[in-house]
């Protein structure tokens, strides 16, 4: 009995010793994210003082670059637990808008910040400036009392380091956050330092830790090496350092038994880099889970998306509009209506529609159930009635059949799922086989030297990436992808350029300033066999879209557009360089279009 008894006091003893050291590695973690606060208020405080004593442009420029540097080092837990906060404090120079309550939020933080110093400083910008500094000082008082109250897990920790590596790729070697001093690269780098050092709380000894430790220093070493933003090779970076970087974290995850954090995301828990295959959930983008994407669903759907009796003439279906041969677009500068009056926007491609929480080119519908109503319905296109479908359907045997099948549960077939099934057609359409995607799979000869100058331009120099994120190459904003953009690029009416499209886009529907001529961010996968281009179809090849961007867009061409969320300055593209370009934007061709 005693030797039970002693036995029981000792395991008592390690339980409480393993709770006690969990306990402590949660809180170190806390106390490490609070003295990076303390440290970046410190550098905001020399910051205000250089400005307050009319210190020399350079001087500047060069505490901000110091200041963000130290804001990256924190960044990944800013972001992952207070996104709120960290619009505010990072995010872009443009007003946050709430659509529904029709009003905006004018942008703080340091990319408004960026804007006031550079180029150009002048007393003008200061009494902004210093306004600016109080309030990001405010907003580093309100973080450090959210981080000591919050508790700051390991799966959690564990997911906003991973997320952070995702956000380095999509996000911080674009130039996402540093659009006009372009100092991302070396901030970049600084941003992975936090990893190994915040893994280390959780267990120093991990077998997995060393590698990682090793991992990040080399590739902050990478970016000091190689710091000019334009020549920074993003396809070394990616496949030689970040993806191994990602990976080395699930297995981490794996040796710690650490549990994945539940939440309804795009992106699978399971996945080891941002490029696998499967990356994406499109269940992230339903309504509800009996709106979840199976194969029986999508097979009638396909059937449904075929059929010509969903229009009123029975004359047309949702294929003739969306061609699967051309990747489901038409090839025309605009469709044709029943009357045979042109339409006033491009079709579409269907592929990838599915991973964006907004559809059509002025963003009107948010899924696409809704999406394939307003098709329908719409008396200029199919001019259908889903009443008289649902009609129809009832007394088709081939589709009962396959409404059993695809849901199970109802005796008969239901109006909501006609527009189910076909939304789960579309969602079937996302196969991520690219050359592209070979390539960052680790197939190195997947793409040549001139198609990886391309991408490095794609996500550098031209700056296509700011809006096209990685790797969905739409306007879906990573690492979260819960969100997608819009941008007003001040697209012109006819090819010469002599006049600005009259389309308004989303302001037709939500009557705000910077919502005039703003229009949906459409993917660039299988942009090769989607022409003609833009939301009015005025360019019929890749080389015309970018001719039209490397002049700086509708401002470029000398428009008054001045909501353009453009940058409206000259890329300065070599031709050899549009070239490249163009190349690489094939590469992102699925298997069957090539």
């Amino acid at each position: 009995m005693k030797l039970k008894h002693f036995t029981f006091l000792i395991l008592l003893f390690c339980f409480f010793f393993s709770c006690q050291k969990n306990e402590k590695s949660k809180a170190t973690i806390q106390q490490d994210l609070l003295i990076d606060l303390s440290k970046l208020n410190n550098e905001i405080v020399q910051f205000q003082k250089l400005v307050n004593n009319n210190s020399p442009q350079k001087e500047i420029v060069e505490q901000f670059k110091k200041s963000r540097l130290v804001y990256k080092k924190v960044e990944w837990a800013i972001e992952y637990f207070v996104p709120e906060t960290a619009r505010f404090m990072n995010g872009p120079a443009l007003d946050e808008m709430e659509l529904e309550e029709n009003r905006s939020f004018e942008p703080h933080g340091f990319q408004v910040m960026e804007e006031m110093i550079y180029p150009e400083y002048n007393s003008e910008s200061k009494e902004d400036l210093i306004r600016e500094l109080n309030i990001f000082q405010a907003n580093i008082k309100q973080l450090k009392s959210t981080f000591e109250v919050i508790t700051v897990s390991d799966d959690y920790v564990l997911d906003a380091v991973q997320q952070n590596v995702f956000r380095v790729i999509a996000l911080g070697i674009t130039g996402f956050d540093s659009p006009i001093l372009q100092s991302s690269i070396p901030e970049a780098g600084e941003s992975l330092i936090s990893i190994p050092e915040s893994l280390s709380k959780i267990n120093s000894n991990n077998k997995s830790l060393a590698e990682l430790k090793n991992l990040t220093e080399k590739a902050q070493k990478y970016c000091t090496a190689n710091n000019n933003f334009n020549a920074f090779n993003r396809a070394v970076f990616i496949s030689e350092y970040l993806n191994p970087i990602s990976k080395k974290l699930k297995a981490f995850q794996k040796e710690e038994n650490i549990k994945n954090v539940k939440k309804n995301s795009p992106l699978k828990p399971t996945i080891e880099t941002l490029f696998d295959k499967d990356a994406f959930d499109v269940n992230a983008f339903v309504l509800s889970k009996e709106y979840n994407f199976t194969k029986e669903k999508a097979i009638l759907g396909e059937k449904l998306f075929y059929d010509k009796s969903l229009s009123k003439n029975n004359d047309r279906s949702c294929a003739t509009c969306h061609n699967p041969e051309k990747a489901f677009t038409d090839g025309l500068k605009t469709n044709v209506s029943l009357t045979g009056i042109n339409l006033p926007r491009n079709t579409p491609t269907l592929t990838y529609t599915s991973l964006q929480n907004a559809q059509f080119w002025d963003m009107r519908q948010l899924d696409l159930e809704k999406q394939s109503v307003d098709v329908i319905q719409n008396k200029d296109e199919m001019h259908g009635s889903m009443e008289n479908i649902h009609a129809k359907i009832q007394l088709d045997k081939e589709y009962i059949d396959l409404f059993k099948k695809a849901y199970p549960g109802n005796s008969k077939p239901e109006a909501w799922q006609i527009q189910n099934a076909i939304a789960s057609y579309v969602r079937s359409l996302n196969s991520f086989d690219s050359r592209f995607d070979e390539f960052m799979r680790g197939k190195k000869n997947a793409l040549n030297n001139e198609e990886i100058e391309g991408m490095n331009l794609f996500m550098g120099k031209a700056k296509c990436a700011t809006c096209h994120f990685t790797p969905l190459f739409n306007g879906t904003v990573p690492p979260s992808y819960s969100k997608t953009e819009h941008e007003v690029i001040g697209t012109p009416n006819e090819p010469s350029g002599k006049s600005i499209s009259p389309d308004k886009g989303r302001y037709i529907y939500n009557q705000m300033p910077q919502l005039v001529g703003a229009f949906k961010t459409p993917t660039v996968r299988n942009a090769a066999v989607t022409a003609p281009y833009m939301h009015n179809g005025v360019f019929k090849t890749l080389e015309e879209v970018v001719s039209f961007y490397n002049k700086g867009g509708g401002i470029g061409l000398g428009y008054e557009v001045e909501n353009q969320t453009l940058p409206f300055d000259k890329l300065n593209l070599t031709v050899k360089e549009e070239q490249a370009l163009v190349a690489f934007m094939k590469t992102l061709t699925d298997k069957k279009y090539q």
